[in-house]
């Protein structure tokens, strides 16, 4: 098995995610971490447990994070989420309490606790990196028990929050900076699951209905019929879930190395990852300095990831 977190600003599309992590036989989800996102921080916590809940994993411990970003203030995404940040499905509520411990304390434990043991957990961000960057500068010794970062966010060339920055990173942009320099600092490696391939794995209305028989099976129908509903189509993707089958089944994923700055300034382009696709040459005599190199995700199976998501979740 797989060790795994996931740190989650928990909306129709993280939980897919938390779904299939919660649920695939071949990982060992370890925890799950909630930062301000998609919605406010008590809402991203409710919807966690309640998701963990229909996957029928009490057991999985949560902590409350960052309630904002480093710097600028919180930007929901409620007009693609729901009020509540779960599609305003009035699905059951779990009332299980939180681990203790701030995420960042619960991060570092478990990631101390697997530098000891030698088995190396990949974390998967599925967020704005708040949490992420508090954990790497003021635990750096917990990077010993991480294998990989793999981050749902950023583009190579596309927008969805502005036309030039994707959601989680345009909504705390010096903290996926921070991020990437600490990572490479670190030695830990690192793989962006953006948008290039983030809308490519969409299950089908059809197949979403055909779902039944469990809480899990039910509340992933109803998640993609939202998602559908939202952009008016015949189908949902499951966004954040890509992420997650990328580690299940890394041969469903494409892709290269490239260096990545994150654009900390500029009135129309904060929050951009810059993918440096130039001639080695010219990267080499960059006068800005050197990028952190990281792998980009340029191409993915999507209809291989739909069906290992759906197969996973009924």
């Amino acid at each position: 098995m797989k060790p795994v977190i996931l740190d989650v600003d928990t909306g129709l599309d993280d939980a897919c995610a938390l779904l299939l992590a919660a649920r695939h036989p071949e990982l060992d989800l370890k925890a799950v971490t909630c930062v301000g996102g998609n919605v406010g921080i008590d809402d991203v916590v409710r919807n966690t447990l309640t998701v963990l809940e229909a996957a029928g994993r009490p057991d999985v411990q949560v902590a409350r994070g960052a309630a904002v970003p480093l710097i600028q203030p919180v930007r929901s995404a409620r007009h693609v989420h729901g009020e509540d940040g779960l599609g305003d499905l009035d699905w059951p509520r779990s009332t299980r309490p939180t681990d203790p411990r701030h995420a960042v304390e619960l991060l570092r434990d478990v990631l101390r606790d697997a530098a000891a043991t030698g088995e190396l957990i990949t974390l998967i961000p599925l967020a704005p990196l708040t949490n992420i960057a508090l954990l790497l500068r003021t635990y750096p010794e917990a990077a010993r028990g991480l294998r990989e970062i793999v981050f749902m966010g950023g583009a190579a060339g596309i927008g969805n929050a502005t036309a030039a920055a994707e959601f989680n990173i345009w909504t705390d942009p010096e903290a996926a900076a921070i991020v990437l320099a600490a990572a490479q600092d670190l030695g830990v490696p690192v793989t962006m699951y953006g948008l290039d391939v983030f809308y490519d794995v969409v299950v089908t209305l059809d197949q979403a209905r055909a779902l039944s028989g469990s809480p899990s099976a039910e509340l992933a129908c109803k998640l993609i019929e939202k998602r559908s509903e939202r952009y008016q189509s015949d189908g949902g993707s499951i966004g954040d879930g890509g992420a997650v089958c990328a580690v299940i089944d890394p041969s469903g994923l494409t892709a290269q190395e490239y260096p990545v700055r994150i654009e900390l300034s500029g009135s129309w382009s904060r929050g951009r990852t810059i993918v440096d696709t130039r001639h080695t040459s010219d990267v080499a005599n960059d006068p800005q300095g050197p990028a952190t190199t990281i792998r980009v995700a340029t191409a993915v199976d999507g209809k291989r990831y739909a069906e290992l998501w759906l197969a996973t979740v009924s």
